[in-house]
C-alpha cells in the first residue's frame, strides 16, 4: 500500500483509536483534510481519488475499498507528488506519535507472495527443490 493509501487508511481508523485527545484528533482531522484538499487542488474534486477516498469514508474498514484507493493513486501517479507525499507522511506522524496511534495494515494479493513487517528477510521459492 502507498503511503497516501496508509495514510489517508489511518487517518480515518484514528477516530476510533481510544486514548487520543480532543486535541490530538483535531490535529490529525486538520492534517488529514489538508491532505484531501491538496489532493483535490492537485487533481480535481472530479477524480476517480476524491471518489475513492469519500467512499472509504463511508467504511474506513472496507479492504475492498482500501484496494481501490489504492489503485486509484497509482493510476494517477500522485504518489510521485512531492507536496502530496510530504503531507501524507506528516499525516502519518502525527498518528504514530499518539498513544496507540501506529498501525499497521498489510494487503497481500496473489500468489507466492512474502511479507516483512520491520526488518528481515522473506522468500519465496517456487519449483524448487528444498535446499539442505
Amino acid at each position: 500500500m502507498d503511503p497516501i493509501t496508509m495514510a489517508i487508511v489511518a487517518a480515518l481508523t484514528a477516530g476510533a483509536t481510544s486514548g487520543l485527545t480532543e486535541a490530538a484528533k483535531a490535529m490529525i482531522i486538520d492534517a488529514y483534510q489538508g491532505l484531501k484538499n491538496l489532493i483535490t487542488k492537485k487533481i480535481g474534486d472530479k477524480s476517480n481519488v476524491i471518489t475513492s477516498i469519500e467512499e472509504l469514508e463511508t467504511k474506513p474498514q472496507s479492504v475492498g475499498r482500501q484496494q481501490t484507493l489504492n489503485e486509484e493513486i497509482v493510476d494517477t501517479a500522485i504518489a510521485q507528488d512531492q507536496d502530496i507525499l510530504q503531507a501524507a507522511h506528516s499525516l502519518l506522524s502525527l498518528i504514530k506519535a499518539e498513544p496507540g496511534g501506529e498501525h499497521h495494515v498489510q494487503q497481500v494479493t496473489g500468489n507466492y507472495n512474502a511479507v516483512v513487517q520491520g526488518s528481515g528477510n522473506a522468500t519465496v521459492n517456487v519449483n524448487q527443490a528444498d535446499q539442505p
